[in-house]
């Protein structure tokens, strides 16, 4: 164990945690990149329109791939603050906030108070952690829910108090209600994975965890309830293009296991290596060293099985593996075990003595950090972001300056050296992300800037419609109040003249051949934001990949 640190030390990671808590704010206020993003916030707009917190609709229809809760907690947003980005945003970056501090006490607890802060500005200093909080969805709920459930079991095992135990069932029910059943995989594997490893079989099959499957349930019985009402009761209903769909049983199994044995409605092509390449990226600036704690963590760990915890590692890995098996995967779907990593990451940095190890990791990182900002020097260079302004420009050459300056105060082979490099690298990109280039990418989605121009330019308050077949989620949540869909097949009656309709050039020819009368009132360019490609992010050769999206007046 490592002699105490310094107050002075500890001042800083203080200090530098309010930086990173402030970095992940930064894009509180930049409008919601779809298409999931503006769907979900769409869902809970619909909710509050309609008052009605039990039924899910998209699309005109009812709605059955995700659980309520962040629906819920969405919608009680709403209704304080108004339907902005703002107020969607904010509540899925306080669950992360919160996973933040349940990080802290977690390595706190198993480690020490130093471990505790570098946990937390791993976590918030995480690629993929501070994208997340801008293009908010379930994640940051589902990561802040499952450590939180993970603390307390652990704080129930350990002081066998039943208050505890009723914390984590109720955290672990939210998280269920978030995403699916998947999430007991991470929070069942920490506390499972611990006992078996240690070999404490009492604990291991211990009545308590029963209990805990029994309150779990119980909580869960709103969502139940819900599905039952909307889907249930109602087998008439068309739901993936089939009836008698049973809610409840795709809460169950196919939300989840089914994407996991390809056998639900809504079907993937897994990749064995996909979480290994996409830990590479979305775990940065730290995740060499990550791949590096884990790899230290076994080795030690095999032959000091019950002197170490081995909760970080199980809860982490077996996610990890069971998501690799999947045949649905995305990036985000690992950020749920980001705290478990960052602890990982934590304690072994903590815990580095040897000279030869400190260099290497050191090295190491001076050229993840140059890479980094070589990367954003050239998407700045041909991505050339209409938001940058002096003042971000300013902002930016300070940090860059506290990179060299700061990491002078600790010695060469300190590890807090190389950690604080780390952290402001990861300050600097992620200001530039969400000050400017989000910002500016954001101007090519052109459901949201069309919604915001007609929510200026529409004084006579005329219908708004769109065409579904290109339709668009963020105009569905920005426009004032709502936009009405026009179908292929012809279920939806158009409104007397006159009414406002977005579509593309095509729709709106379409309408003009029909013997509308019709006037455009303004183009916006549009590129599907979420799916960056290299002639996009080049300004010179932009304008080849960019669809024209029309706001027109028919009369």
């Amino acid at each position: 164990m490592n002699t105490p640190v310094p107050n002075t030390k500890i001042k800083w990671l203080y200090y530098f945690i309010g930086v990173a808590v402030l970095v992940n704010f930064t894009g509180l206020f930049t409008p919601i990149m779809g298409v999931d993003g503006t769907l979900y916030a769409s869902i809970a707009k619909t909710m509050v329109q309609r008052n009605d917190y039990i039924q899910l609709f998209a699309y005109d229809t009812d709605w059955l791939d995700k659980p309520h809760f962040p629906f819920w907690v969405t919608a009680f947003s709403f209704k304080l603050f108004g339907f902005t980005t703002w107020a969607y945003k904010l509540p899925g970056i306080l669950f992360m906030m919160m996973g933040a501090g349940y990080t802290c006490l977690f390595a706190k607890k198993l480690y020490n108070k130093e471990v505790g802060l570098w946990a937390v500005l791993i976590l918030l200093t995480a690629q993929h952690i501070i994208l997340s909080n801008n293009d908010v969805r379930a994640e940051p709920y589902l990561t802040g829910l499952i450590i939180a459930a993970v603390y307390h079991f652990y704080v129930a095992y350990t002081r066998n108090s039943f208050l505890q135990l009723v914390c984590a069932c109720l955290f672990t029910a939210c998280a269920i209600m978030t995403k699916g059943m998947f999430a007991l995989i991470p929070i069942g594997g920490a506390i499972a994975g611990h006992l078996a490893i240690t070999r404490q079989w009492k604990q291991l099959f211990s009545l308590r965890w029963l209990l805990a499957g029994v309150l779990i349930l119980i909580f869960i019985l709103p969502e139940i309830y819900c599905l039952y009402r909307q889907f249930d009761a109602h087998p008439q209903k068309v739901v993936f293009e089939r009836t008698n769909v049973s809610g409840i049983k795709f809460f169950f199994w196919d939300s989840q296991f089914g994407r996991f044995f390809n056998t639900g409605p809504i079907k993937g092509h897994g990749d064995p290596s996909f979480f290994v390449h996409t830990t590479l990226w979305a775990f940065l600036p730290w995740s060499l060293v990550l791949f590096a704690a884990v790899y230290h963590f076994i080795k030690t760990g095999i032959k000091n099985v019950q002197g170490r915890e081995w909760f970080c590692i199980s809860g982490a890995l077996l996610t990890f593996l069971l998501f690799s098996a999947s045949k649905f995967q995305l990036p985000h779907y690992l950020n749920i075990v980001f705290p478990f990593f960052a602890i990982i990451t934590a304690q072994y940095l903590y815990g580095l003595q040897s000279a030869k190890t400190l260099t290497i990791l050191r090295v190491m990182q001076i050229v993840v950090i140059t890479l980094m900002l070589v990367i954003i020097g050239l998407l700045h260079y041909y991505f050339r972001p209409d938001e940058f302004s002096w003042q971000i420009g300013l902002t930016l050459l300070i940090w860059l300056g506290i990179l060299l300056l700061l990491p002078r105060r600790f010695a060469d082979l300190d590890f807090r050296q190389t950690g604080f490099r780390t952290i402001i690298i990861s300050v600097v990109v992620n200001l530039y992300l969400n000050l400017a280039f989000y910002p500016s990418l954001i101007k090519y989605q052109a459901g949201s800037q069309a919604a915001m121009w007609v929510n200026i330019h529409n004084p006579g308050r005329l219908p708004v419609y769109q065409n579904f077949a290109i339709g668009s989620h963020p105009m569905d949540f920005y426009i004032d109040p709502s936009v009405t869909n026009i179908y292929p097949d012809g279920r939806t009656t158009l409104p007397t003249t006159p009414f406002i309709f977005y579509g593309d050039r095509a729709s709106a020819a379409n309408l003009a051949a029909k013997g509308r009368q019709v006037q455009i009132l303004s183009n916006f360019a549009h590129y599907p934001i979420t799916r960056l490609k290299g002639a996009f992010l080049n300004r010179a050769t932009r304008a080849s990949t960019l669809d024209t999206m029309q706001v027109v007046l028919v009369k």
